[in-house]
């Protein structure tokens, strides 16, 4: 019998364009139910499709406490992820419910 290999899921991989990013980021918003370490993580994702290093640079941030912010484990505060956010080429918005 042979053995089916799997790797993990890595979502970071299907992030390509900034419509996508904006999108997960968007879902990501929806779902957190209050959780921002899992906005953080959210963040996280998309910075590893962007590349770590250079929003680390854009951000004005270390790469290892970029990392460590966004790693979903801890809640950064938010002027770090205003940063993050303007360093991915993203906008956070507000809107008011429907109905």
């Amino acid at each position: 019998m042979s053995r089916t290999a799997t790797t993990r899921y890595d979502v970071a991989e299907h992030l390509r364009t900034p419509e996508e990013m904006a999108a997960y980021l968007e879902a990501c918003l929806e779902e957190a139910d209050g959780d921002a370490a899992f906005i953080a993580k959210a963040l996280g994702d998309i910075a590893r499709a962007k590349g770590m290093s250079q929003v680390a640079r854009d951000a004005g941030l270390s790469r290892e406490s970029l990392y460590k912010a966004l790693s979903g484990e801890r809640t950064p505060g938010f002027d770090t992820i205003l940063k993050v956010v303007h360093a991915l080429g993203l906008k956070l918005r507000a809107e008011a419910p429907q109905g």
